[in-house]
């Protein structure tokens, strides 16, 4: 495991070169994870609120405020928006693992952070800022994983959602519950969950505020994975490696076509796709992959 000192910024989304690695392994961490500092003034905080560590090509980056059920405030946005972009620069690193600490995946934003706003023009700069980090890590060119557990509600759900793929322990709750509160999800929940289960359903949750089971969730499709009990991560490094062992030219394009492809006509991306895969056959990855077909072995990409 190699540990990342990684300091909050306001970053914009990297612009990554491919990577160089050979074929990618997930393998465990071999010391405890990188601490993410936040300075602060005051007493020092006892824990990091994100902790990051790589395992092989993925990179773990782990809300680290269990007692708070890893609620989300400007300080972790800040330290999530830095090792997100770290992450993407990183060509060792192919693709991403967001997880919690202790009893939940992230239980929202912090309430005590948002009480404390003293009107709707804060509260619109700090779902703004929490809307621009989401979007850092959706737009990250290396594809990402949700290990999730115990409850995922609110701006927790948003994140989750903003990841590529979600795996989640059976029991697991997903929610919205901010009609309760007499608002509605703010950071991309009423725009990306209809856009990953049917309009009905979606309305359903946001309307209601209620949570659904993480067994719905995956017969919806708005979960990819179901893990046993205190399986989440596991299951989550394990696709996060299947994912990593793609061609990283490919993987971005993928993400890319998908992305993009759901606001355009059929026409235009179907078009779209004819072009980004035209120029994937001009690279030295598709060779290689056509040469290892050939030779019954795994490829070895690089990303050029």
């Amino acid at each position: 495991m190699e540990r990342a000192q990684v300091q909050p910024a306001q970053v914009q989304p990297a612009q990554v070169q491919p990577a160089q690695a050979g074929p990618a392994q997930v393998q465990p961490a071999q010391t405890g994870p990188a601490q993410v500092q936040l300075a602060q003034a005051g007493p020092a905080q006892a824990e990091p609120a994100l902790l990051s560590e790589t395992h092989g090509p993925v990179a773990v980056l782990t809300l680290n405020r269990p007692g708070r059920l890893n609620a989300i405030g400007r300080d972790v946005l800040g330290l999530l928006a830095a090792a997100v972009a770290e992450a993407a620069a990183d060509e060792r690193v192919r693709a991403l693992v967001i997880a919690g600490a202790g009893r939940a995946f992230c239980a929202g934003a912090d309430l005590s952070e948002i009480e404390a706003l003293p009107d709707a023009r804060a509260f619109r700069g700090f779902i703004g800022r929490m809307t621009e980090v989401y979007q850092l890590l959706s737009d990250c060119p290396k594809p990402s994983v949700a290990a999730l557990h115990g409850v995922a509600f609110g701006g927790g759900l948003e994140l989750a959602l903003a990841c590529d793929l979600r795996v989640a322990e059976s029991g697991a709750r997903l929610g919205v519950p901010e009609m309760k509160l007499g608002v509605l999800p703010g950071a991309g929940g009423t725009q990306r969950l209809p856009r990953l289960v049917p309009a009905g359903v979606a309305k359903q949750m946001i309307l209601t505020g209620e949570p659904i089971t993480a067994e719905r969730a995956h017969a919806l499709g708005l979960v990819n994975e179901l893990a046993g009990p205190g399986e989440a991560l596991t299951a989550a490094l394990a696709l996060a490696g299947q994912l990593a062992a793609g061609a990283p030219l490919a993987l971005a394009a993928g993400k890319r076509l998908v992305d993009r492809g759901l606001g355009m006509d059929l026409a235009a991306a179907i078009s779209y796709e004819g072009e980004s895969v035209s120029m994937l056959f001009g690279t030295a990855d598709r060779a290689a992959g056509l040469t290892a077909f050939r030779e019954r072995r795994p490829p070895a990409f690089t990303g050029h």
